[in-house]
């Protein structure tokens, strides 16, 4: 691994610095301080920003747009991005990384908000969310937009910032067109995948609609060393933990939307949308303790079937009015969604060591959440250049979770477990209100001031135990942009953030959750929110269609979530959320989009950071730090007019835990497409070449030491075929599928 790390770092440098070489004279700026975006943009205009933002270059891997707040980026050119999954298209963006659970982090923190066109999205937002990430397929989203220091305007929630997935608009022309495409794509192992969108315009109306159908394969296997101080021999004992999890996973995606124009000011937009997802797999476990003499104090084989299922559902309703002047306009929204997702598994134990007859066990956990979510915007420009614009949100969240365990002799005689059965309700309700200003105070300066005001009501009940809590709180959140146009395409941007994160329902849950007969899970009821003060200072350069951008970043965290595993009797061992006393961050990342010659070009970038946690008073956990450098580099090569290639690096480095450190892989990925004719196109890819991703984590305290390793087998290879249809504007051109490999825990 080392020397393609090697390898590809110098691919990178060399094609930063040869950069220079391959571009012609720089291109007009523009004279005055370009006019930002503070706000959600409706769907419809999602794709349409150019009269706000600073520069905007079409067509190629370097359309990168920025604002005030923003950076984001498109998907026309990114290969994974039309068949594929969200993880992929993410980890192919610029402080954004996507572990092989389908965590998403930003400059490493897993405190992300991610948002669909501006609003909140719950499947993205919840306990299913890797699971999403990993299967719902990016072909409907135009551009990716990363806030790791938001306005006032979008929720604080998540320390580390916000990604915003802007949708494609509907690509038809006025009057009665017709356009889309189909596309469908094979693999190995019997994994496939096809898709297709529509959009018919007729008048003032618009409908459109996008499927997703994909099954893939997976093959997940973990291995876990642990060692255990034993008091009675004084020495530390060791046992062996290997896993195999192999397993198959479908999804199918449906969206049906419809916009109506009353008259040139007034439009209206409904939106249907549901998600399932099948996560289907069998698994081998087995497991070996030492005892002080050198035998074996217990052995066990465990053979289990099961995953998870899960029925997300959603529904919009729009009214947007525009007033006389250019950006002056009034939103109002509403939103339900409705979200059935469970886990299960069925499981046979051989117990070994001691001998033991062989028993049986049962696990479902089941997860029912409703979120309301109103939304009202007023955007009005100013006499002197400025945008001032005022909002309320309402987000109310209902869960429900019952997570029930039983063992027995046989199948049809089993005991629930009342250590881990349980039912835990969540009523959670977010009143917000907030302001933003922007003004241009000179030719070259120009600033954007917030202040977002939250009203937080939680009420927990416990049904199990009949507990029930509260907890309410007031937060002040204030944010603070400053642009300075240094010359031509040349700027540099100051900004402050403060931001929260409060504990997902779940993680307040203080019942035990069944991992294996070793291995449990619970929440933690006193958790607090944590708090976060982000500070940046960026540089951003435009040359022609290259693109150059530096951040240095801080980020002072107080009560940060870290997870603490606690050995709890009988080699059982307990991991539990709890609040680390700080954390800061202070990192450097870099990022550049540009030619190497008229037919290569590349994208690349590079996030070094130092990490400093304060784990006073937690068990086994001690202050640390430690440093960290991830990057990502693409190459897209277009021999002729119809063929282009693509090759994709990814690598991540290790982030520091309050009992030790997690250490990432990297990931490589190749993809071929031939242009048949104008309507047909031809894919090829593989995904994870190397056929090694994965991710390794240490624990290191006084009385244990844990090193569990998890690779993921995730190479696949794909072959397929596009077909774009219609007499309106095509959309563009589906790519290919690198999607990466569910797992099945």
């Amino acid at each position: 691994m080392s020397l393609k790390f090697l390898l590809l770092v110098g691919t990178a440098m060399a094609a930063s610095s040869g950069v220079a070489f391959a571009q012609a004279a720089p291109a007009p700026a523009p004279q005055n301080p370009p006019a930002t975006r503070d706000a959600p943009p409706p769907a419809d205009e999602a794709d349409n920003e150019a009269q706000v933002e600073d520069v905007v270059v079409q067509g190629r891997t370097t359309d990168v747009r920025t604002s005030i707040d923003s950076v984001s980026y498109s998907l026309a050119d990114d290969l994974q991005a039309q068949t594929g999954t969200l993880a992929e298209a993410l980890r192919n963006i610029p402080s954004v990384e996507v572990d092989p659970d389908g965590n998403v982090s930003l400059r490493g923190d897993a405190n992300v908000t991610i948002l669909i066109d501006g609003r909140p999205s719950t499947q993205f937002n919840g306990p299913s969310r890797g699971q999403m990430v990993q299967q719902i397929p990016a072909s409907q989203y135009a551009r990716i937009e990363v806030m790791t220091n938001p306005s006032a305007a979008y929720s604080p929630e998540g320390g580390g910032g916000v990604i915003n997935l802007i949708s494609k608009p509907n690509a038809v022309r006025p009057g009665n067109t017709t356009t889309g495409s189909l596309r469908a794509n094979v693999g190995d192992n019997g994994r496939y995948n096809f898709g297709g969108n529509i959009a018919h315009a007729a008048g003032k109306t618009t409908l459109t609609a996008d499927l997703g159908v994909r099954h893939d394969g997976f093959l997940q296997e973990v291995e876990r060393l642990r060692t255990l101080f034993d008091a009675g021999s004084g020495q530390f004992l060791e046992s062996r933990q290997a896993q195999t999890i192999d397993g198959e996973s479908d999804a199918v995606f449906l969206r049906l939307a419809a916009e109506h124009n009353l008259d040139d000011k007034t439009q209206l937009v409904a939106e249907l949308r549901h998600t399932e997802v099948d996560n289907i797999a069998d698994g081998v476990d087995v497991f070996e303790a030492d005892n002080a003499a050198g035998g074996v104090a217990a052995a066990f084989r465990r053979n289990t079937n099961g995953g998870f299922s899960g029925q997300f559902s959603g529904a919009t309703a729009r009214v947007l009015r525009r007033f006389g002047d250019q950006g002056h306009e009034w939103s109002n929204e509403v939103r339900f969604d409705r979200n059935r997702f469970s886990f299960g598994l069925d499981t046979i134990v051989d117990q070994q060591v001691p001998p033991a007859p062989v028993f049986y066990e049962d696990l479902e956990n089941q997860n029912r959440q409703n979120q309301l979510g109103v939304t009202s915007a007023y955007v009005r420009p100013l006499s002197d250049g400025g945008r001032l614009r005022l909002g309320y949100e309402l987000q109310g969240l209902n869960l429900e979770l019952d997570n029930s365990f039983a063992r027995g002799p046989t199948p049809d005689n089993l005991t629930p477990d009342p250590i881990v059965s349980n039912e835990f309700h969540v009523d959670q309700a977010v009143h917000a209100a907030y302001v933003t200003w922007e003004k241009p105070f000179s030719e070259n300066l120009s600033a954007q001031f917030g202040l977002r005001l939250e009203q937080a009501n939680i009420d927990l009940d416990q049904v199990t135990t009949a507990i029930q809590t509260s907890n309410d709180y007031f937060r002040a959140y204030p944010t603070m942009h400053v642009q300075y146009a240094i010359g031509e395409g040349e700027s540099l941007r100051g900004s402050y953030s403060r931001r929260i994160q409060r504990p997902a329902p779940q993680m307040l849950n203080p019942f035990l959750t069944y991992q294996d007969s070793f291995n449990y899970q619970s929440g933690n009821p006193d958790l607090l929110p944590q708090e976060t003060d982000s500070f940046e200072v960026m540089w951003q350069k435009r040359i022609q269609q290259t693109f150059y951008q530096a951040t240095l970043y801080y980020r002072d965290t107080t009560d940060a979530f870290t997870p603490v595993t606690t050995p709890i009797g009988g080699g059982v061992f307990v991991t539990r959320p709890e609040n680390l006393g700080s954390s800061t961050v202070t990192g450097l990342e870099l990022v550049a989009n540009g030619a190497l010659h008229p037919t290569l070009r590349y994208s690349a970038s590079v996030n070094a950071f130092r990490q400093e946690i304060d784990a006073a008073g937690l068990p086994g956990a001690t202050d640390r730090e430690g440093e960290s450098v991830s990057g990502r580099l693409t190459l897209n090569w277009s021999p002729t007019q119809n063929d282009f290639l693509q090759v994709t690096g990814i690598w991540t480095g290790d982030q520091q835990l309050a009992q030790g450190v997690r250490e990432m892989a990297s990931l490589f990925n190749f993809g071929y497409r031939r242009k048949l004719n104008k309507d047909w196109s031809f894919q090829a890819t593989v995904r994870d070449l190397f056929d090694e991703y994965g991710a390794v984590t240490y624990i290191d305290t006084p009385t244990f030491t844990d090193r569990t390793s998890v690779t993921f087998g995730g190479r696949a290879a794909y072959i397929g075929l596009t077909w774009s249809f219609g007499n309106g504007q095509r959309r563009t051109e589906p790519q290919f599928d690198f999607s990466a490999p569910t797992t099945g825990s």
